[in-house]
């Protein structure tokens, strides 16, 4: 054992050793964030970064190229801020939106160097790059010293925002001033690209005469001027100056060499000079703040001479570039042979450790086996007596579960019930009502608010059970709020609080589910209505900011322990200091909602409670949904919402029905709400009861126009009926709204592969049963045009759906049978597989004639197309469609198309 610790602290301290050896090698680390990287000047300052950096082994460079992004620079900044580098490098794409990012690397310690661009302000440590204002100033004098005292001139700017393009326009303005009869004429906006500024120039180069000079504050642009020129054959006459100076086959100096421009400014990438100054600030050593690189004009007296001097440098950068090339491959072979022999001693001394270590463990080892076999043994004992127990439990909460959401589910109809029937007395004012309006506005707020407690549960379970789906809706936010404000009113003038909203922008829109929001909005105010005293205040603003929408509920009440901020979120939870009963969800039940927007929701107290509610603009955080863009007026879409009705009064159905009215059949088992349902309905209606045991019978013994079925029924239910329905030949075109209490997903879904048009859950409002039933039915009229006037151009045998198909195989029997005078009505429905009753309301419902009327239309079609495109006289093609009179024919044919077949055959 002794020997074992003596090699143990050997290998410690070869660990140790190797540990000293990392920390000596530590490198400091700059980031770069070029602002782009899509010309050969900044390609060229990444090149001298590279090469000056490989120079100082200390030194590890990072560059981060932002593609002219200034979203991609702010977030590289904020990445380097977090990783900690020791010098941080920016060549700001614009001034003004970079500044905070780089006063945030200021404030967390971190050297900043700024490249070429400049920002507001003074808080850097250091600027490097080449007077812009001078390059200006060296432009205007070039053209002072070449022109003849007087010129037109375009100036081609950079990108609007960075301040090269300010300062180089500021410089060249100013010193063009001093000569009145040196104008700049005419003034592009560019974005450093010659793309930007082609168009425009060309629409300018038509339009005026062609100036003397054009200054463009880049080669690149310079060169797309040039090709505009060239294009209006203006080249000669046109001296075009640009700046960066670039070496290369593309730059600036092979463009003056190639005299496309008269001159091109020299400016220094300045990038060997900033890694310098990085060692330097490194080094501890003290800078300059601003650091100002030489620029010089080159044009064809020095091009020769300025590009020898680039060839020149260039070379040594790559000589030097190969040396440093071979230095590192040298260090690199050190390094590894240096990490193999530490490795090798490592390993040496770990496999004598554990050859010893290992001898140890057999002996200990078998003395714990035998102890490990039996509380191994104790250990499986208690986990399947935990299994067991678990399992109960589970059992026993989901029973509990089941039961409270059953039971849930159970209230609806009752409640559909109790706020149909008091809807009905409130709908029909007359004074025989009025004395008690107080007793049904009583009924109805209770029962509301009942339902509300309901639907918490509900919403609670489907958290819990994490089955919640947004929904999201474009909203306009303000005019959504005002009309859940508008609810709280009549409580507001009863205890005298006064409500207080404001929003600068009524047009604002947000994509939210408004069903949920409706309810996070509700249950906020309501919960300062609770609270807050007689004589009170609640206030409601909306503040809008760049990215986001903050939505703040403020009242007067008796406000929240600061301590307690963040347990009134968590369920059962409330404040130490209410005293109200409640039941401690909703405010748990909003946050869940809120955070499936990808929202926040916080809170304050200060004389009362404040609760701030941030959403985010625009639906890219909510792309895994599916968004309606359909911006609907603002309704109240809660089913407990608290509406104001007025004196209610009773409004009597009538019995004297059009004959031509729809008919509907009521499927459901609950004789109140069926009674309801006939009595609402009559007066628009003709209306057929069914207790669900004979809802299919009734409905293929009637054909009614549309049919409302309930869900759970003792026979059969509504997802089986639907579906029977709809594979039904006789019924498949008869439209289907299912009424259910069920409101979930599963459900709705099941209810539409059934075949269900609508799905309506209860408890329901009127009017919102009978728009779908005005919808469906308006739906058939659209389907019943489309079957009559476009079945023809029909021609895949796939059809997508019963209707089309029965259609097709009637056209296709009737054409068939025209020359048998003797095919019936009867005939017809017999080979379909139905009754003639059936055949009747079904072509009636589809088409809107009778079948008799619409044989007959076919044969005339018939005979219109022979009588166009045949040989046959008028005689032959009576007797073709099944006309057993031509004279008859010929009266039939008149009366259809207003004109007689022996005129139509004449043309």
């Amino acid at each position: 054992m002794k020997y074992l610790k003596l090699l143990l602290f050997v290998f410690l301290s070869i660990l140790t050793d190797s540990c000293q050896v990392k920390s000596e090698e530590e490198k400091f680390k700059v980031g770069f964030s070029q602002a782009m990287t899509t010309d050969n000047w900044r390609r060229e300052m990444n090149k001298s970064m590279k090469l000056e950096a490989s120079m100082h082994p200390d030194i590890i460079l990072e560059i981060k190229d932002a593609e002219n992004h200034i979203t991609n620079q702010v977030a590289h900044i904020e990445e380097f801020i977090k990783d900690g580098v020791d010098v941080l490098i920016v060549s700001p794409i614009q001034s003004i939106p970079i500044t905070p990012a780089i006063e945030k690397a200021m404030a967390a310690g971190i050297p900043t160097i700024i490249i070429d661009r400049k920002i507001e302000g003074q808080n850097f440590t250091a600027y490097v790059g080449a007077n812009n204002i001078e390059i200006g100033r060296n432009a205007a004098k070039y053209i002072l010293s070449h022109s003849s005292g007087k010129a037109d001139i375009i100036e081609i700017t950079g990108q609007e925002g960075s301040s090269p393009a300010y300062e180089r326009s500021m410089g060249f303005k100013k010193t063009l001033d001093s000569v009145p009869e040196l104008k700049v004429r005419h003034v592009i906006k560019g974005d450093w690209e010659k793309t930007s500024i082609q168009s425009k120039l060309s629409d300018l180069l038509d339009s005026v005469k062609a100036p003397d000079y054009i200054f463009a504050h880049n080669d690149r642009m310079a060169l797309g001027a040039w090709e505009v020129a060239r294009s209006k054959s203006l080249e000669e006459e046109i001296n075009i100056i640009g700046v960066d100076g670039v070496f290369g086959p593309n730059g600036g100096i092979q463009l003056v060499k190639d005299n496309i421009l008269n001159a091109t400014i020299l400016y220094p990438t300045g990038g060997m000079e900033t890694i310098k100054l990085a060692e330097d600030i490194l080094n501890g050593e003290n800078v300059n703040k601003n650091n100002i690189l030489r620029t010089v004009i080159i044009d064809s007296v020095n091009v020769d001479i300025m590009q020898n001097q680039f060839n020149k440098m260039n070379q040594q950068q790559n000589d030097i570039e190969q040396q440093q090339e071979v230095i590192d491959k040298q260090i690199r072979t050190y390094n590894t042979q240096s990490d193999l022999i530490q490795l090798m001693l490592i390993l040496l001394s770990l496999l004598l450790i554990l050859t010893l270590w290992s001898v140890y463990l057999v002996v200990k080892l078998k003395k714990r086996k035998r102890i490990l076999e039996l509380n191994n043994q104790k250990i499986i004992t208690q986990r399947n007596q935990i299994e067991s127990f678990a399992e109960k439990l589970k059992l026993s909460n989901e029973s509990k579960i089941n039961f409270f959401t059953a039971l849930s589910h159970e209230f609806k109809t009752p409640l559909t019930l109790i706020t149909s029937s008091i809807e009905s007395i409130s709908d029909h004012p007359n004074k025989e009502l009025k004395s008690i309006s107080y007793e049904t506005n009583l009924i109805i707020n209770n029962s509301r608010r009942l339902l509300r407690l309901i639907n918490e549960l509900l919403d609670f379970r489907k958290l819990e059970s994490g089955t919640f789906a947004l929904k999201p809706v474009k909203t306009k936010i303000a005019p959504f709020i005002q009309s859940i404000i508008a609810d709280f009113k009549p409580e507001a003038l009863k205890k005298s609080i006064q409500i207080e909203f404001s929003s600068a922008n009524e047009a604002l829109e947000l994509y939210i589910d408004r069903d949920m929001m409706d309810k996070v909005f509700f249950n906020i105010l309501s919960n300062a209505f609770k609270f807050t005293p007689k004589n009170g205040s609640v206030s409601i603003f909306i503040q809008e900011s760049k990215d986001g929408v903050n939505v703040i509920f403020k009242d007067s009440g008796i406000g929240i322990p600061k301590d307690e901020f963040q347990k009134i979120f968590d369920p059962y939870m409330q404040a130490s200091n209410n005293k109200k009963p409640s039941s401690g969800l909703g405010l748990y039940i909003s946050k869940q909602f809120i955070e499936l927007h990808n929202g926040e929701i916080f809170v304050s107290s200060h004389q009362g409670t404040e609760f701030k509610i941030s959403l985010l603009k625009g639906k890219s955080h909510l792309k895994e949904y599916e968004i309606s863009e359909l911006n609907t007026e603002i309704e109240q879409t809660d089913s407990y919402r608290l509406s104001e009705s007025g004196i209610p009064t009773e409004t009597h159905p009538t019995n004297h029905l059009d004959e031509n009215a729809e008919t509907v059949l009521i499927i459901e088992d609950n004789m109140d709400l069926s009674y309801i349902l006939n009595k609402k309905l009559s007066s628009e209606f003709h209306v057929i009861l069914s207790d669900g045991t004979n809802g299919i019978k009734m409905a293929i013994d009637n054909i009614p126009d549309v049919i409302i079925c309930d869900l759970n029924l003792p026979d059969k239910n509504g997802f089986e009926i639907c579906n029977e329905l709809k594979n039904d030949l006789r019924t498949s075109h008869i439209p289907t709204i299912i009424l259910t209490a069920l409101d979930s997903k599963e459900s709705r879904l099941k209810a539409l592969k059934a075949g269900a048009d609508n799905y309506i859950t209860k408890p329901f409002n009127y009017e919102i049963l009978n728009e779908s039933l005005r919808s469906v039915l308006y739906n058939r009229e659209k389907l019943r045009y489309y079957y009559t006037n476009k079945i023809d151009e029909v021609r895949d045998e796939n059809f997508a759906n019963a209707e089309q198909k029965f259609l097709k195989d009637l056209n296709s029997l009737i054409d068939n049978n025209l020359r048998n005078t003797g095919f019936s009505v009867e005939d017809l429905a017999a080979r379909l597989k139905i009754s003639r009753v059936q055949l009747y309301r079904k072509v009636k419902a589809l088409l809107g004639v009778s079948i008799s009327e619409y044989i007959n239309s076919q044969r005339l079609n018939k005979a219109k197309n022979l009588l166009q495109d045949s040989d046959m006289n008028i005689s032959e093609i009576a007797y073709e469609v099944g006309y057993s009179s031509p004279g008859y024919f010929s009266t039939s044919f008149k009366k259809e198309y207003g004109i007689s077949p022996k005129e139509l055959k004449s043309r």
